[in-house]
């Protein structure tokens, strides 16, 4: 080891003295570099330990504020707390907003796509909904971020909360984030995602009225009760006009719920072009199940097991009357029309 280390002193008299003096410049330079960021990434831990009190953390990010695009680049490449080189080292990436966003529908199989998703290397997403647009906005971007997974250079940062399609503040509220961000609606026919949404409810409140009687205002007069949220839901062609103010229609996809349990590596081939990512999801990565009724994936991210959704998914639908049923087909197909014209797709509904 001496000696190892004799030649080395050697080597380092032996040299010029201008290389030397370079040498020892370099030397100098890579120590206060590092001195540096090491204090700035503790500082920064100490920050964030020490804000306890929501007064001292940083003020939410509201449309049409000032200096909100620097914040939000900031917030884009800002890395998480701690120091900077064991995060340069460690490969742990960085927290990002998301670019892309799954805003609805809930019913239509929003859960199932984003679970496909995750099976791509280059897509990583939240896992719970995180309501920020809808729910929480008035907590801040800042906060929106800390929700997201660190992602590396490449890839894309999704979350999926279906509510969005149907709040009237959220395609203002997303553009102000990122007037850039891909939008993924996730549509199934209008009737049969009413039953099913009313299905989800039933199944956790089973003394709610039945479906028929929550469906219409009047059934001996067969008025539509719109105000219920299950039939609400299903008019796409108006909560679509909302988000035609704020985004051009080419930065919306829309997903067939029906192809996706029959074709869901044709429908998954769709949005991994939308989205800009090489088609690794396919064919082989898909079962289906007959028990539920829908595709599940041979191989779930991060598992070398088969995965299904949760015995929550492909819940068995009431009978319905069938006069009912048809009432609302008959109510839904102009808007359904109207939907197909907007997005210049054929979802065969009727």
């Amino acid at each position: 080891m001496g000696q190892r280390l004799n030649r080395c002193l050697d080597v380092s008299v032996a040299l010029p003295p201008l290389r030397r003096r370079l040498l020892l410049l370099f030397i100098m330079l890579f120590l206060w570099l590092y001195m540096f960021y090491s204090c700035a990434g503790s500082c920064a831990g100490l920050t964030t330990r020490g804000s306890a009190a929501p007064s001292r953390a940083a003020p939410p990010l509201l449309p049409g504020e000032p200096g909100e695009e620097s914040s939000l680049e900031e917030q884009r490449a800002a890395p998480d707390a701690g120091s900077p080189i064991s995060s340069f080292f460690n490969g742990s990436g960085t927290k990002r907003l998301p670019q892309a966003i799954i805003i609805g529908v809930k019913k239509g199989g929003t859960r199932a796509l984003l679970e496909f998703l995750r099976v791509h290397p280059d897509v990583r997403a939240v896992g719970a909904e995180p309501h920020f647009f809808d729910r929480n906005y008035e907590r801040g971007l800042a906060w929106y971020r800390d929700l997201m997974p660190r992602t590396l250079e490449g890839q894309i940062t999704m979350e999926k909360t279906p509510s969005y399609f149907v709040t009237k503040e959220a395609p203002a509220r997303i553009s102000s984030m990122c007037k850039g961000t891909k939008l993924i609606v996730v549509v199934r026919d209008p009737v049969t995602r009413a039953i099913s949404d009313y299905t989800q409810t039933l199944s956790k409140k089973p003394d709610i009225p039945t479906f028929e009687s929550l469906t219409f205002k009047n059934r001996t007069t067969g008025l539509i009760d719109t105000s219920w949220s299950a039939i609400q839901i299903g008019i796409y062609a108006k909560h679509l006009e909302n988000w035609l103010l704020h985004f051009p229609l080419g930065q919306i996809l829309f997903v067939s719920g029906e192809r996706l349990i029959s074709d869901p590596a044709g429908e998954l081939g769709r949005v991994q072009d939308f989205l800009g990512l090489k088609r690794i999801i396919t064919d082989k990565h898909f079962y289906f199940n007959k028990t539920k009724g829908f595709p599940c994936l041979k191989k779930a991210e991060g598992s070398s097991k088969p995965h299904c959704l949760g015995k929550t998914k492909g819940r068995t639908h009431p009978d319905i009357d069938q006069e009912v049923v048809q009432r609302l087909r008959d109510f839904y197909r102009p808007f359904n029309m109207k939907f197909y014209q907007m997005t210049g797709q054929d979802f065969g509904w009727d």
